[in-house]
């Protein structure tokens, strides 16, 4: 048990093995553009914020996508810039020890940014689209977190996230069957194409927020956060503390 006054432990969300002080630092990498990690990384800033933790974004594509979001969106969030793989290796530990979370959203091509991000990672999340492209692509990024993984003795953990997906439901089975046999844990809930993720960040909020037209895609996103960060919800004491899904028409 960590002192009364000192830092709490948390727990890492994909097995639960592994525990550490301070804030976690989940990075949300893929060397493919147009997979959704903008998109991810800031609805899971979102969602950690409105389960009372506190979080930084950290916005590592030259994009700025992710960070011009949550800044009109929630503008309690701190936003920082770190454009490149130096920056990410000076100040991404430093960051860590100044909240609960720091989400770090990755580049769709800097490929040393991305290593940076793994070296100091201790949750990996690999966004992937379903097609027969991204399971190439899926191969060359666990090759990346296998050797963080090697030159750090341990860390990050790592799970992919089927995300865009769309109807044709063979290539979903076909990634899952291609994430087996990378040994890669794949989440079950994956995130479907809709608008409503596409608009959330014009309108600078959240589909949880956007009314009945986006409550598909409030219910699956806290659906596949709290498949992979089941301690957070589970501490919430009261209804107060979970999101509501804004139901007006």
């Amino acid at each position: 048990m960590a002192p009364a006054n000192g830092p709490q432990k948390k727990c890492l969300p994909a097995d639960r093995q592994s525990c550490f002080i301070a804030g976690m630092i989940i990075s949300l990498v893929n060397s493919k553009g147009g997979v959704g990690k903008s998109t991810l990384a800031g609805n899971l800033a979102g969602w950690l914020a409105s389960h009372g933790r506190s979080v930084i974004l950290a916005d590592c594509d030259t994009q700025h996508s992710s960070s011009e979001w949550i800044s009109e969106a929630l503008p309690e969030i701190a936003v920082v810039r770190l454009s490149n793989a130096d920056a990410v290796l000076d100040q991404l530990p430093e960051l860590g020890m100044e909240a609960d979370f720091v989400i770090a959203d990755g580049p769709g091509s800097q490929t040393e940014t991305s290593r940076a991000l793994l070296m100091w990672a201790d949750l990996a999340v690999l966004p992937c689209k379903a097609s027969m492209f991204e399971a190439r692509a899926l191969d060359r990024n666990t090759a990346f977190v296998r050797q963080a993984q090697a030159i750090r003795k341990g860390p990050p953990e790592v799970i992919a996230v089927l995300n865009m997906v769309g109807r044709d439901y063979r290539l979903t089975r076909d990634m899952r069957d291609a994430a087996a046999t990378l040994g890669l844990k794949l989440a079950e809930t994956p995130i479907t194409l809709r608008q409503a993720y596409a608009d959330a960040p014009g309108q600078a909020t959240f589909v949880w927020n956007m009314g009945y037209a986006a409550k598909g895609a409030a219910e699956e996103i806290d659906q596949l956060f709290q498949e992979l960060f089941p301690e957070i919800t589970a501490k919430c004491s009261s209804d107060n503390d979970r999101i509501q899904i804004n139901r007006k028409p």
